[in-house]
């Protein structure tokens, strides 16, 4: 390998600010801010959504008609424009 043409990796806190969920991950991002965590200091980066607070992850996703967009159209508009609504 090159030397330094490679970014810096080092573990990372990520802090989900949403569900409050701190988690260390091995990063490059560039960041000056810090935080204590189990003991030692690491360079530390908040977060809106992560798989602790996204509704993909969490089950919490609305359940949408499988059915489609057309058919939903349909089931709602068919009488106006003459289809058939079942």
């Amino acid at each position: 390998m090159k030397e330094g043409i490679h970014p810096h990796y080092r573990p990372v806190i990520f802090h989900d600010t949403s569900a409050d969920h701190y988690f260390k991950v091995g990063s490059t991002i560039k960041t000056d801010r810090t935080v204590e965590f189990e003991g030692e200091t690491y360079p530390y980066v908040t977060l809106d959504v992560s798989s602790q607070s996204h509704p993909y992850y969490t089950g919490k996703q609305k359940d949408f008609n499988k059915e489609g967009s057309a058919s939903r159209f349909n089931q709602r508009f068919g009488r106006f424009f003459g289809t058939s609504a079942k």
